[in-house]
């Protein structure tokens, strides 16, 4: 999502003086095994700028050549990558990824149709289907447009379809030194980061300059002032039991993909009896979404390990898997 964010960012911008072209390069159709999955991309400027990556390096150079004749040309060409040999030292890597890998090229101006479209539906929230045509019959278009646009394509053309969705919202609740770690994680990552604190002190934009949004509000407001939406996540991490209990009492019955809680178990345990016995009634589906304590089993100790174990859960729950060790994995990596 960073990726896409920044090459976005990129086209949007004003046209290079020269008016030299642009040339971008997505990563179509995988087969077997590949570093980076299909919806990679990769913009190679006007002045030898680029900006993304179609793999892990083993074929940036090659795909960097060929941008260069496609912005000379103007013509679209398909590059297909094949590492399934056993001596896969073609590309002097010897990289063994043992997959075939297609890469579109295509010179597109600033300010493409279609980037303006994402651009804007990034800013509100909204997911955007864009098509990309990486094979037609001669004299057909190839290259990206939004879905909406694609008029039905003939049998023979090959068209990689993807839907891109607004980066994650990350809420976090608690404005304490060891928060400002995971507020930077989150943001490399591409996220947008809400902080808020009951305490204007501690949740202030000096503190937290790379946050979307800093806000102060008394505990009980917080989440109604800030109002995650369905499908953010949120952790709360205030270090004070006042302060967590009306937040998490306020979290608990919203639709969030994340709900981490910072502490010991017996801590929590405390909280959501407090909560019962105060009249909020807590059902085995809400308790078993609260991640507490949060975080994946690293050994953390230090703000920054503690804020690595937590992106990590994170992630692993807004991608569906279990976070165990990739060696353990016996499907795809890329399902």
């Amino acid at each position: 999502m960073k990726e896409l964010q920044a090459i976005v960012r990129h086209l949007m911008a004003p046209a290079a003086p020269d008016g030299r072209a642009l040339v971008l390069a997505t990563l179509v159709a995988v087969e077997g095994s590949s570093y980076r999955r299909a919806g990679a991309r990769r913009l190679f400027g006007p002045h030898g700028e680029s900006i993304g990556s179609i793999s892990g390096g083993c074929l940036e150079e090659d795909v960097s050549a060929h941008a260069r004749a496609v912005a000379e040309t103007g013509r679209a060409m398909l590059a297909v990558y094949d590492t399934t040999s056993e001596n896969d030292l073609i590309w002097g890597t010897g990289a063994g990824c043992h997959g075939i890998v297609r890469v579109l090229l295509e010179r597109i101006p600033a300010r493409p149709e279609w980037a303006a479209q994402l651009a804007k539906n990034l800013r509100q929230g909204r997911p955007t289907e864009l098509a990309v045509v990486w094979q037609a019959p001669a004299g057909a278009a190839l290259g990206t447009v939004l879905a909406e646009q694609l008029p039905p394509p003939p049998p023979e053309a090959a068209v990689f379809r993807q839907t891109v969705s607004p980066a994650p919202t990350l809420f976090v609740f608690g404005a304490g030194d060891d928060a400002r770690p995971l507020v930077r994680g989150a943001k490399e990552l591409g996220w947008k980061v809400v902080v808020a604190d009951p305490r204007p002190a501690f949740a202030t934009v000096t503190r937290f300059p790379e946050a979307d949004a800093v806000v102060v509000a008394p505990a009980d407001q917080l989440v109604e002032r800030t109002a995650p939406a369905a499908g953010a996540a949120a952790v709360v991490m205030t270090h004070h039991y006042v302060h967590d209990t009306p937040v998490l009492r306020g979290l608990l019955t919203r639709p969030l993909a994340y709900l981490g809680l910072l502490g010991p178990r017996s801590r929590a345990d405390r909280i959501l009896a407090d909560l019962a016995a105060a009249g909020l009634t807590i059902t085995a589906g809400q308790r078993a979404r609260l991640r507490a304590p949060v975080g994946l089993d690293l050994g953390a100790e230090a703000p920054e390990e503690v804020a690595l174990s937590i992106l990590g859960e994170i992630q692993a729950v807004l991608a569906g898997r279990d976070a165990r060790p990739l060696r353990e994995r016996t499907g795809p990596i890329h399902a």
